[in-house]
């Protein structure tokens, strides 16, 4: 008898609108390898952390198929983390899966983690949300722990595959929060064939409690969050597609 493969689960969204397009159903997997500065989910970093229990290739498709009425012709589900390349058998069945229940499926990676099976999860997604820390090395490597090799990997199997991207981009005060570095991001995501949006996501500190609560030194502690109308700024000269 086939093993039923099973990921570490640490939460699950319905009706996810942010996480890629239209309507979807959203599993966050347990663990990560990165010790990002302002993740805002700390929790998900250690894999044997969470209280949400195991996710069963079965059981995805049975919560994903609940809320095919409302993912309408561009919903699906996502699978994000913690970060969830690392679970990478398990993946690829479960899209494999839901792909035979006409269901679209994203993976949404932070672009820190590259294993023996990513090249195969990143071929059958429809679509990979790809988190770019930051376009340097050594800043790449402070803001995150992971060295950026990780990350031009991911790029290198994206294209192998033509799988379509979002770029995503936190941008926090005083570390990337320049028109110089967004313009250098654009030139930065030129290696990445099939770029379909970049989405500029503005830091806040709504995290902070979680750091204290599971005693985490929080780097930003007190800093405030992206100004708004400064974000929308620099998303303009992010991706204009005009």
């Amino acid at each position: 008898m086939k093993k039923e493969l099973a990921a570490k689960l640490h939460s699950i969204e319905t009706f996810g609108a942010v996480d890629g397009p239209g309507i979807r159903t959203v599993f966050f997997l347990q663990g990560c390898p990165a010790r990002c500065r302002y993740c805002h989910n700390p929790d998900t970093w250690e894999m044997n952390s969470g209280t949400a229990g195991i996710l069963t290739v079965e059981e995805a498709v049975r919560k994903a198929k609940r809320g095919r009425p409302y993912y309408g012709p561009s919903g699906g589900v996502t699978f994000s983390g913690g970060e969830p390349l690392i679970h990478g058998e398990f993946l690829a069945e479960a899209i494999d899966a839901l792909h035979e229940e006409g269901i679209h499926c994203a993976v949404d990676t932070s672009g820190t983690y590259f294993g023996e099976k990513s090249a195969k999860v990143i071929e059958k997604a429809d679509l990979v949300l790809l988190d770019v820390k930051h376009t340097d090395p050594v800043e790449f490597k402070k803001l995150t722990g992971r060295d950026m090799d990780t990350l031009f990997r991911i790029i290198e199997a994206v294209n192998e595959a033509e799988t379509s991207v979002w770029i995503r981009q936190v941008i926090v005060p005083g570390l990337n929060d320049t028109e110089e570095y967004v313009r250098g991001l654009k030139e930065f995501i030129r290696a990445v064939d099939k770029v379909e949006k970049v989405e500029l996501l503005g830091y806040h500190n709504m995290a902070e409690p979680k750091y204290e609560k599971l005693g985490i030194p929080y780097v930003y502690k007190g800093m405030k969050s992206m100004d708004g109308e400064r974000l929308r700024r620099l998303q303009e000269i992010a991706w204009n597609p005009a």
